[in-house]
């Protein structure tokens, strides 16, 4: 798939960039871009939608998902509502 530019980007770390599309569909959900890889990952439930990533990194993005899933969804509601957005920090 590869990483989209031109969407807000939430968080950048490890090689990995978490974003969210303007006018997305539902789910609620993000997008992990690393490398030439991508995967979508509903906000609400932590499921791989489409795609892939190497098992180290998805298992990296799921615990930076799982610390914050709520700012996850609050950024879906404002991008989708306004088009804003805010960063989130990254996995430490």
């Amino acid at each position: 798939m590869g990483y989209i530019v031109g969407m807000p980007e939430l968080c950048r770390f490890l090689g990995m960039v978490i974003s969210i599309y303007f006018d997305d569909h539902n789910p609620p959900h993000f997008h992990v871009g690393y490398n030439d890889d991508e995967a979508l990952i509903s906000i609400n439930d932590l499921k791989v939608l489409s795609g892939r990533l190497p098992p180290r990194v998805m298992g990296l993005a799921m615990e930076w998902a799982g610390l914050h899933q709520a700012e996850l969804l609050e950024n879906w509601k404002m991008v989708q509502e306004n088009g804003k957005f805010y960063k989130i920090s990254p996995l430490t």
